[in-house]
């Protein structure tokens, strides 16, 4: 993805995007339309699979009822992201090429259907466990699917419609955790943690499809974060809130490439090139230090209590390498620690850059 930032000297400082009477409006009218189709569609699975369980390892309702969430988020993520380009604060959207806008829709759609598919088959799981041997009869498939699918729709289209980089980087961090959690739960070994941790890629089930497509998910939507990121930046700096005009372009650029990097973790496991695979995670973590160490010329303005953080980021990641050399800590630690304080560093980033400026 280009690294290109849109121009905003014209718009007010960043903010978070405010609820709409059009955008509230809207998103009832997706959850009315999905509630009908999901009662449609309740009756066709109640007539075709009678008395399904709510949940279970083969057939059950709520594996149908995902897939109807997983189409509604799609349909309501994509109309609702691409209606919102013109609401307030985020007009500068328009300003990105095709492709560019492509690319953030499709991250943002993808997240959205992952996140709202496991939502549903969670919440049923649960159902389960609390009404044990319960039989979905017709009448309850059409309710409970339509009610499902309602709020589904609803729901998802709220989140893209006030999609700024703090819900973008909220939306990161539980796709990347609940697709991890998700793979390490499902996965065929439960010993894989004793050889590394993208060992979770690695085998011919649907963990590792969980996992690998997490990680090219995830990658695509911190591409997405950084043309976000770069916007909010380009603000402070005509602002002149951040003193180094450099700065939007710089980061955004080291975003998108730790975003490739990570998509290329998952597109390349680490059975199908070793090379490429961990090339790609070492990007990503050098991408990370650059961000690290840069910031205090690149981002002069922030406050100080960012930079203190940031090297208490950077100090316990080398802490964590070193305990890894003298073996207190085994390679799949290493990496899930490794991983925690990026994503942990990037909810910090975003929370001070949003105060940056302010008077005490």
């Amino acid at each position: 993805m280009s690294a290109r930032v849109p121009t905003s000297s014209d718009q007010p400082a960043p903010r978070v995007t405010a609820p709409s009477l059009r955008a509230e409006s809207e998103a009832v009218y997706a959850a009315l339309s999905a509630g009908a189709l999901g009662a449609v569609y309740g009756l066709v699975a109640a007539m075709v699979w009678p008395s399904l369980p709510l949940s279970g390892t083969h057939w059950a309702f709520g594996g149908a009822a995902a897939i109807g969430a997983a189409v509604v988020a799609g349909a309501a993520s994509g109309t609702g992201y691409w209606r919102a380009r013109g609401r307030p604060g985020q007009q500068w959207r328009q300003s990105l090429s095709a492709w560019e806008f492509t690319v953030n829709t499709i991250s943002v759609v993808i997240v959205h259907v992952a996140l709202a598919a496991l939502a549903v088959l969670v919440v049923f799981l649960v159902l389960s466990r609390g009404f044990l041997g319960l039989r979905v009869d017709t009448f309850w498939a059409v309710v409970l699917m339509a009610a499902s699918l309602g709020l589904t729709g609803y729901l998802v289209y709220l989140s893209v419609s006030r999609m700024d980089t703090q819900r973008m980087s909220s939306l990161l961090m539980v796709f990347i955790t609940t697709g991890t959690l998700t793979a390490m739960v499902t996965t065929p070994d439960p010993q894989w943690w004793k050889v590394h941790f993208s060992e979770l890629g690695t085998f011919d089930a649907l963990s590792s499809v969980v996992f690998n497509g997490t990680l090219i998910a995830g990658g695509l939507l911190v591409t997405t974060f950084g043309v976000y990121l770069g916007n909010d930046m380009q603000l402070l700096v005509s602002h002149r809130r951040l003193r180094n005009p450099r700065s939007p372009r710089l980061v955004t650029t080291l975003f998108v490439v730790m975003g490739i990097m990570l998509a290329g973790v998952g597109l390349v496991p680490v059975d199908v090139n070793l090379i490429v695979h961990n090339l790609s995670a070492s990007g990503m973590a050098v991408m990370y230090l650059v961000l690290l160490i840069s910031g205090p010329r690149f981002l002069r303005g922030m406050p100080r209590t960012y930079f203190v953080s940031s090297w208490a980021f950077l100090i316990a990641l080398v802490a964590t390498v070193v305990l890894f050399v003298f073996g207190y800590f085994s390679l799949t630690a290493l990496e899930i620690i490794a991983f925690a304080l990026i994503f942990g560093w990037i909810a910090v980033f975003i929370r001070f850059l949003g105060v940056t400026g302010q008077r005490e």
